[in-house]
């Protein structure tokens, strides 16, 4: 008569413990885009769904990941801005337009990701050879104001041609990637500035040509949200020292890494993603946890050139967290 009591109160504080542990976790709300140039991501995300997350493990037991995806830089920064994701891999343009907008105060880099993997693609039986052969072209980029948006914009815009963000000498289109292969094949784009892996599958199912291969280009970084930095630097130190980690896997095991990124992009895409694309467009990205500022800069001056940055922010800021 006795033990029951005794139960009944053990399984009542059990119940009553259970809010106050979960309050004790913490999810972390971590972006990243369909593309190779967010490779740490996409392994990260695919051994998630596998129940064996490299973050998770490294982080503890109290912090869990929930990813988030998305098509390009801008709409990750409008989700940091609305409080929805706490750190994402971005391209730096949208991060820089994103403290710029912010003066500083929304947005910090901790972490570089990938350099590379971004190129011009244009049609096999045109003849463009330079920025002023695209006068009456059309040529798309993933979304308005992301790294490859400002990077054709500006190439255009040094080469002579006026573009505005509704016409001008040419015709800058944003158009979401998965979109861009059907209307190159059709014709109905003359060109494209994108990242793998839509790289090669413009060059190997669209007869594509690259023109520009921005080889030097900071594709991707991780940026955090300042407010989710100040409460939590701790854990961004420790997430940041897992990303070192993980990027040295992927260097040292390229096999396994190229594996989980076709299942991770199938999962993500609901397409077919055959491991031949993965391995075609693996040797054009260079993956780094460093940041140059002398690169950033650069972007600071493309955007400037491309009418979609108006002023040149003080990077100090941004890169303090580094």
């Amino acid at each position: 008569m006795i033990r029951f009591p005794l139960l009944a109160a053990a399984l009542l504080g059990l119940v009553l413990a259970a809010p106050s542990e979960a309050a004790d976790a913490l999810t972390i709300r971590v972006g990243h885009f369909p593309n190779v140039t967010h490779v740490q991501a996409l392994v990260a995300h695919a051994l998630s769904r596998q129940g064996k997350g490299w973050f998770e493990q490294r982080l503890g037991p109290d912090v869990k990941i929930d990813w988030f995806i998305y098509n390009a830089g801008p709409s990750a920064m409008e989700a940091i801005f609305a409080d929805s994701i706490d750190l994402t891999y971005v391209g730096p343009s949208p991060a820089l337009n994103a403290y710029a907008k912010s003066q500083g105060t929304e947005i910090r880099i901790v972490s570089g990701a990938v350099d590379g993997g971004s190129a011009l693609v244009v049609q096999p039986d045109q003849a463009l050879r330079s920025a002023a052969d695209f006068r009456g072209k059309r040529l798309a980029t993933p979304q308005l104001g992301n790294t490859q948006d400002v990077a054709a914009r500006a190439w255009l815009a040094q080469g002579g041609l006026k573009v505005t963000l509704t016409g001008g000498d040419a015709q800058v289109i944003p158009t979401e990637n998965p979109d861009q292969l059907g209307l190159f094949q059709s014709k109905q784009l003359d060109a494209v500035w994108t990242v793998e892996p839509w790289i090669s599958r413009l060059e190997l199912e669209a007869g594509g040509k690259v023109l520009v291969d921005d080889s030097e280009a900071v594709t991707t970084v991780v940026v955090s949200s300042v407010k989710f930095l100040g409460a939590h630097r701790d854990i961004v130190d420790r997430f940041r020292s897992a990303e070192a980690e993980l990027t040295q896997w992927v260097l040292d095991h390229p096999a396994e890494a190229q594996a989980l990124v076709v299942g991770e992009l199938r999962a993500e895409t609901h397409g077919e993603v055959k491991p031949e694309l993965i391995a075609h467009a693996w040797p054009r990205i260079r993956l780094t946890n460093t940041v140059s500022r002398a690169a950033l800069e650069l972007f600071v001056n493309r955007a400037k050139d491309a009418g979609l940055l108006k002023t040149a922010p003080d990077l100090a800021k941004l890169l303090e967290a580094l």
